[in-house]
């Protein structure tokens, strides 16, 4: 009896403890120089949702609302979350035992030779059997309790996985949007223009007609007509391949999207630009992205995979019993003297394998230090994406405001031009000269508002926007029990 207590005391006291490393958090050096504008951790995270909206343009929120709903990677996404989940039910199971139930009827004859008659030989007898059985595995060297722990971390990163895409597919509809808004304002700007031009060329070839002006003009008017028109194919190109883009991001047909959706003639002027940008510390930056924290969730599984493969090369000790009823008649069945039991315990273990589970040790160390190195590369591409963007944005307003103060110039150099020239102060290529520097100007203030745009937009996609770290998906090893 007290080798039997000693015995479970020490099943007991071994089941507490786990073969494999614990997780430790890798240690990283954030202690770089950091732009000063995000030196100060932004305490409205909730200002971060739905971040797109900032722009206040419903067809953007709309065209970011169907993308959401009926994105396919989105939905493969979420498929693999509930095999996720369902693998993690399976670890759970795990621990608990194995009940199964059993009911046999047979009716069998042993042949006369063998069995003498008055012990049934010769006649055929019936049996009746109901049996319930259970069997346990005891988790001595902590297996179950590793795969569980790899099981949580492998759904948590499919959780941040799923929010790293939508944050991705997020920032691509809206930049897709404004480099389609762009194009739209340049096609009508050059086609304003040709307009403009040929208004031009008409009036002096009948001033030509009449003597007032020489071929020069004309020739001169002609090609700048010609050349504006050249310009707008290459941006009727660029625009519908750019619609095509964002019809395919949304789950539409180009002709579907512009028939169900009114753009308006909404201006990139007219469009609000967010005037409170996302600022974090370094440290917190790495706690909003959701990629970085896949990455974090996959080390963590394959850190607790080494566990279950130093476990494997141990021992398992598996508890097993049965209890039921055995007659010759139904009517018998659990009558005194009918019971039937068996109580067992099975260990079973490797001895020779030939270097199989060494290897799956080494194999499981070595996908460990993969994945700490991917982590440390996202990590790394977080903290260059962030300062990327936070570049970007600020170039970028300086490109508007740069480009806008040349606009408004040349534009009035060329109301200037016009006047001077109907007073007969200067030529018609002057005249022409200033009006292709407004065009010229008019495409690049466009191109420069679509950039701000779109830098805006990676700018809260590199600080981790639209998700706020935390989420009512997220679990943990304590809840996951």
């Amino acid at each position: 009896m007290g080798k039997t207590i000693l015995a479970f005391s020490l099943s007991v006291a071994l089941a507490g403890c786990a073969m494999g490393p614990d997780y430790q958090p890798v240690e990283l050096d954030l202690t770089e120089d950091w732009p000063a504008q995000v030196e100060q951790a932004d305490a409205q995270l909730g200002d971060w949702q739905q971040w797109w909206k900032r722009f206040d343009d419903e067809a953007l929120n709309s065209l970011v609302d169907r993308a959401l709903d009926d994105s396919l990677e989105l939905q493969l996404q979420l498929q693999r979350i509930e095999q996720a989940r369902a693998q993690l039910g399976l670890s759970n199971a795990a621990f608990w035992p194995t009940l199964g139930g059993q009911a046999e009827a047979t009716r069998t004859q042993q042949a006369g030779v063998l069995l003498p008659a008055e012990f049934g030989g010769g006649r055929p007898r019936n049996q009746f059997t109901v049996a319930g059985s259970l069997s346990y595995e005891l988790d001595i060297w902590g297996r179950l309790r590793r795969e569980r722990e790899a099981s949580v971390a492998l759904l948590e990163e499919s959780l941040y996985g799923t929010q790293a895409i939508r944050l991705n597919l997020v920032t691509d509809v809206v930049s897709t949007y404004f480099t389609m808004r762009a194009l739209e304002q340049q096609v009508a700007v050059a086609q304003n223009t040709i307009g403009s031009y040929e208004e031009s060329l008409e009036l002096m070839e009948m001033r030509y007609e009449g003597g007032a002006v020489d071929p020069l003009s004309v020739r001169q008017a002609r090609a700048m007509t010609e050349g504006a028109r050249a310009m707008l194919p290459d941006l009727l190109e660029q625009l519908e391949s750019t619609q095509t883009a964002l019809a395919m991001l949304v789950g539409y047909s180009p002709r579907e999207m512009l028939s169900v959706l009114d753009f308006g003639d909404v201006r990139l002027t007219d469009i609000k630009v967010p005037d409170v940008l996302p600022e974090v510390l370094p440290s917190e930056l790495l706690q909003r992205r959701p990629d970085v924290r896949a990455a974090e969730a996959y080390m963590v599984a394959a850190n607790a995979q080494i566990g279950v493969a130093q476990a494997a090369r141990f021992p398992s000790l598996n508890l097993s019993g049965m209890f039921g009823s055995t007659a010759l008649e139904a009517g018998d069945l659990f009558a005194d003297g009918t019971e039937t039991w068996s109580l067992g315990a099975n260990l079973a273990g490797p001895i020779f394998d030939f270097g199989r589970n060494r290897a799956r040790v080494e194999s499981a160390e070595a996908a460990s230090a993969q994945a700490e190195t991917q982590y440390r590369q996202a990590v790394l591409s977080a903290l260059r994406d962030a300062r990327d963007a936070i570049s970007m944005h600020g170039y970028a307003q300086q490109r508007v405001d740069a480009v806008r103060s040349q606009t408004e110039a040349i534009s009035e150099t060329a109301e200037l031009a016009q006047v001077q020239y109907d007073a007969g102060a200067i030529g018609y290529y002057e005249l022409l000269d200033a009006q292709r520097e407004k065009l010229n100007a008019e495409l690049n203030l466009t191109q420069a508002l679509s950039q701000r745009f779109i830098a805006s937009a990676n700018l809260f996609k590199a600080m981790g926007g639209g998700w706020d770290g935390q989420g009512p998906y997220l679990i943990s090893s304590e809840n996951a029990e």
